[in-house]
């Protein structure tokens, strides 16, 4: 027999509109994340948010080390994460005041340093529930990822690819275009997950095309112009130079994420390997390839795809990737018809962000990765924008909510909090660290079963390992919150 609380949830799922059963499940999901991971289970689980969370699904399976900022913490052995939790509600006037009672003494914790700020936002209603500077202007970081990928979902869409080309250059020559995909890659593919786009494919449905023609002999040239501008940042271990062309992110080595040595041509690099690969299936390619433009009306010869913007948007904020960040920037620029040059990118995500309503009066953007220290955002921002992910009005910007690091499982927060931590696998956050500057901003899932997003900045901190475990600390209380 069910009992009478069981067929009342039947009945509130049966009967709820769609939109908030949507809503539900993916609350439901993120506490059980760690659980699933933990036990292996997660290809038997089914699509997470609607199918939005293909990527992390497959990645949690296969997950080692990761994270694009250098955090770093004594490994852990996972843990079963709490049951699945109730329905997600609208605040209470009570969690105010256990929100404050919880906060407030965490938030004089010196080792969050003299300048510190907090926002936390009940997303079902969007009541404000806790502030504490939260309109004052701090260096996000790397949390300012939030913020170039909630743009760049909304001017591109989820299923966006970006697509790197081969077309003919006239007088004997060919010409390897880049999109902008820093994820081409020259490697095989090695087990699950999002599927790449290959300069090792391009090469053979190049080698097929040109000999189509009757063709074994060209000239390759490369063009990389759709970026322009400086390339800012590189060469330097945390981001290549940002180019339109490059294959595995610029890295020397055979990382896929985290410092690397980066190459300081990433365009010519990737043009010499395509020559390689051309070579090896038996076309001659005239001397070393040489930079020059395509026509705009050139033939096409091949083209291969990046994988969705939302799995691109998933690995950004999952493992803080810095050159995914900046090409997601840039790829706004181009949607929004402006240059896809450091300026051009801050102009169209900060005037895509304006147009969704959200509070921009300390925001700056400067970059799209956030390693530039002129990032300026609030604690009230990053809130309210994952809160804004969150809408069932908006579901563009899932993969926003859905690519968040699960707290002690997933991505940069793998090795963070505990096995008797209260916000393992209920808080899902972006990091960010800089020297001196340590922030924290996500979501976690209350006892009672309500989403909360919060945000968490801190400056001239003396510590980044003290100050993460303060943030921590943080993020557990609003995971605890009682109503």
């Amino acid at each position: 027999m069910v009992p009478e609380a069981g067929r009342w949830q039947v009945r509130w799922w049966r009967d709820a509109p769609v939109a908030r059963r949507r809503t539900v499940q993916f609350a439901a999901t993120s506490a059980v994340a760690g659980f699933v991971i933990a036990t292996g289970a997660v290809a038997a689980a089914g699509p997470w948010d609607g199918g939005q969370r293909k990527a992390e699904r497959v990645r949690a399976v296969t997950a080692g080390r990761v994270g694009g900022e250098g955090h770093s913490a004594a490994g852990r052995v996972p843990a079963a994460a709490p049951p699945v939790l109730g329905a997600l509600r609208a605040g209470r006037p009570s969690a105010r005041e256990g929100l404050a009672a919880a906060l407030e003494p965490l938030l004089q914790d010196p080792a969050l340093g003299p300048d510190r700020a907090a926002s936390v936002v009940d997303v079902a209603s969007g009541e404000p529930l806790f502030g504490a500077g939260q309109d004052v202007a701090y260096t996000p970081a790397s949390t300012i990822k939030l913020a170039t990928s909630a743009a760049a979902l909304a001017a591109l869409g989820p299923e966006h690819r970006i697509e790197t080309t081969v077309v003919d250059g006239g007088a004997g020559r060919i010409v390897l275009v880049g999109g902008g995909d820093p994820t081409l890659t020259a490697r095989p593919a090695q087990g699950p997950g999002p599927r790449f786009a290959s300069l090792s494919e391009l090469a053979d449905a190049t080698a097929r095309a040109l000999k189509a023609r009757g063709t074994a002999r060209t000239a390759l040239a490369y063009d990389a112009s759709r970026y322009t501008g400086p390339v800012q940042h590189g060469p330097n271990e945390n981001l290549a130079p940002v180019s339109a062309l490059m294959v595995d992110e610029g890295r020397l080595d055979d990382s896929s994420r985290g410092p690397a040595d980066r190459t300081a041509e990433p365009a010519a690099d990737a043009a010499r390997k395509f020559a390689a690969m051309l070579r090896e299936r038996g076309v001659e390619v005239e001397g070393e390839p040489t930079e020059g433009g395509a026509a705009p009306d050139a033939a096409r010869l091949a083209a291969v795809a990046s994988a969705p913007l939302a799995d691109l948007v998933e690995r950004t904020l999952t493992n803080s990737d810095n050159d995914i960040a900046e090409a997601l920037a840039r790829q706004t620029a181009l949607a929004s018809g402006q240059p896809a040059s450091v300026e051009g990118a801050a102009k169209a995500v900060t005037d895509r962000l304006s147009a969704m309503g959200l509070p921009m009066g300390a925001v700056r953007i400067a970059d799209g990765s956030g390693l530039d220290r002129a990032d300026q955002a609030s604690a009230e921002f990053l809130a309210r924008l994952l809160a804004r992910a969150a809408d069932p009005a908006a579901p563009r910007l899932r993969p926003v909510l859905t690519g968040l690091p699960v707290a002690g499982f997933t991505g940069t927060l793998r090795e963070r909090y505990g096995r008797d931590t209260a916000g393992r696998a209920t808080v899902r956050a972006k990091t960010g660290t800089l020297t001196g500057v340590n922030t924290l901003a996500g979501t976690a899932l209350t006892p009672s079963g309500r989403l909360l997003a919060f945000a968490f900045l801190a400056s001239n901190t003396p510590s980044a390992d003290g100050a993460q475990q303060a943030l921590d600390r943080l993020a557990s209380a609003v995971a605890s919150t009682l109503d």
